[in-house]
């Protein structure tokens, strides 16, 4: 989000489920979101087979969160595409890499609380003219 950012969360042992997903990730972080955010807050996910869960679905609506609707597979608009490239190469350029899950989780946990907050600003303001791009191309490729 602008100007801010949760811990990173990560799924160590299996696959996140929507119910874990409720518990974990969206409760503890939807009134912060919403907080920071104020009456114009919209939910962004990416489409996660855990996000879809008809439970998923009832917590939101519960709590009057508004999900920006989402078109499936389209990472050139997804602004944690970016991030997570990012993240990525700056895992990929320690000078120990990581060479097991614990090591791994460490490394991106690190790289993750060092990425600098004007990259995450940067990627969500750009999200408007990525989306323009994309109606200009007729859905098609943005070029970068």
């Amino acid at each position: 989000m602008i100007n801010g950012r949760t811990r990173l969360h990560v799924v160590a042992n299996g696959t996140m489920m929507g119910q874990q997903y409720i518990d974990e990730v969206l409760l503890p972080h939807d009134h912060l979101f919403r907080g920071a955010v104020g009456d114009k807050f919209v939910f962004m996910d990416d489409n996660a087979t855990c996000h879809r869960t008809l439970a998923v679905q009832d917590c939101l609506d519960s709590e009057g969160i508004q999900r920006l609707v989402w078109t499936a597979r389209s990472p050139d608009l997804n602004p944690i595409e970016n991030v997570w490239d990012a993240l990525g190469r700056q895992v990929a350029g320690r000078n120990y890499p990581p060479r097991n899950k614990n090591t791994l989780i460490r490394a991106v946990t690190e790289e993750w609380d060092k990425l600098p907050q004007q990259l995450l600003d940067n990627v969500v303001q750009g999200m408007v003219r990525h989306v323009e791009c994309c109606i200009t191309l007729h859905g098609g490729h943005i070029p970068y």
